[in-house]
């Protein structure tokens, strides 16, 4: 059997504004600054290593599919969190998922979310809902 990845190392961001990025993962969603170059910077969020890298030629506008980069926030921090997001940021989609979710879009146009739960909660919504047609399997 071929070795399996161990869980997500780290996401790297292309930035076309370093400080302003470094400004919002930090200020507006609690990242833990770790290191930064000219270039550059690592940042912590939980477990995630976050990097975040310049680059000069980026478009401002999102991807028109579903792909994102979603955030752990606690239930207790959730409401104050959301509130922050949705004042400050381009909300671009409604939530319609098991937990509490809100969508938003970071200074260079990355897809994010902020969630409520974990994979067993979102499981256990599934086990308990076979009408939605999702099949959950065992570990």
């Amino acid at each position: 059997m071929a070795p399996a990845i161990s869980g997500l190392n780290h996401i790297t961001l292309a930035v076309t504004d370093l400080d302003r990025s470094v400004a919002f993962y930090r200020d507006t969603l609690g990242c833990v600054l770790r290191a930064q170059w000219p270039d550059g910077a690592y940042l912590e969020a939980g477990a995630l290593w976050l990097c975040l890298t310049r680059e000069e030629e980026m478009g401002q506008m999102p991807r028109p599919d579903y792909t994102h980069i979603a955030f752990s926030v606690s239930e207790e921090d959730y409401p104050a969190l959301a509130e922050r997001l949705r004042a400050s940021c381009r909300v671009w989609r409604q939530n319609r998922s098991e937990g509490a979710s809100t969508y938003f879009l970071d200074p260079d146009g990355h897809k994010l979310e902020v969630h409520v739960g974990s994979l067993d909660s979102r499981l256990a919504h599934y086990r308990a809902h076979p009408e939605k047609g999702v099949a959950v399997f065992l570990a």
